[in-house]
């Protein structure tokens, strides 16, 4: 089930106006995601840890993610120092880790720690709703928004019926194992919870559709910038400058 866990709380990010945060994660992450020089690497892991602090997120939920994220990441450090050319740094058996190599996963590493918790202190702090109508208040396509907002709230609904097949079958005695009838059995629940998701989606629809929904879905909060998400939007501005320029000072030295 996917939970909102930094969703509530009483920061500086959770006080923010939602399209603002959302504009400063991609404002901020493109840039980071191009620089190419250690020095801007490790300015905007920095930010994003004071960005990440002035969020107050809690501690064990944000170290979980972090360990989910760098475990994927973990895959480039198994492949990518022994697959890139260049100077030979250490050799283990016929593979060999290149200096090159070893940068470049580095390199990845930082900026995708960087970019993911700026986006956990911008955009996790919001909840999901909250996140549709600030992307729908910024111009985003309104098909977006609503296919976010349904699958957000159906999502939950497909994991209830899932569990309700589930307990169903075990309920007749099926246990799990490596053979052909169990592999069969999860291929008619997959297959099943399909056809009950069809057929929950077009009740759905046609519920809206007699509520008078017209494809768009109306906020009920009226967002206003304040002085806290001009400062803030200064800020964020400044440390995504002083990235850029610290990465066109190195660039033309």
């Amino acid at each position: 089930m996917i939970e909102e866990v930094f969703a509530t709380g009483d920061s500086l990010m959770h006080r923010l106006d939602p399209r603002v945060r959302i504009l400063a994660a991609l404002a901020y992450s493109i840039p980071v995601a191009l620089v190419s020089r250690p020095i801007p690497m490790i300015l905007a892991l920095v930010l994003s840890i004071l960005i990440t602090a002035l969020a107050r997120l809690q501690v064990k939920a944000l170290f979980k993610r972090l360990i989910v994220v760098n475990s994927i990441i973990l895959l480039f450090w198994i492949v990518v120092p022994f697959t890139f050319d260049g100077e030979t740094i250490f050799e283990i058996g016929p593979l060999a880790a290149t200096r090159e190599g070893i940068i470049y996963a580095a390199s990845v590493t930082i900026k995708s720690n960087a970019i993911f918790l700026a986006f956990l202190a911008l955009v996790a702090t919001m909840p999901v709703a909250a996140a549709g109508h600030a992307m729908q208040g910024l111009g985003f396509p309104v098909k977006v928004v609503t296919l976010l907002l349904l699958t957000y709230r159906y999502v939950f609904v497909i994991e209830e019926e899932y569990n309700r097949l589930l307990r169903a079958i075990r309920i007749r005695g099926f246990k799990a194992r490596t053979s052909l009838h169990t592999y069969r059995t999860y291929a008619y629940l997959i297959g099943m919870l399909f056809v009950r998701s069809w057929d929950r989606a077009e009740r759905v629809h046609q519920a809206m559709k007699c509520r008078g929904f017209e494809g768009k879905f109306y906020c009920l909060t009226q967002y206003r910038v304040s002085l806290e998400d001009i400062f803030f939007s200064v800020a964020m501005s400044v440390g995504v400058c002083a990235i850029g320029m610290t990465e066109w000072m190195i660039a033309i030295h």
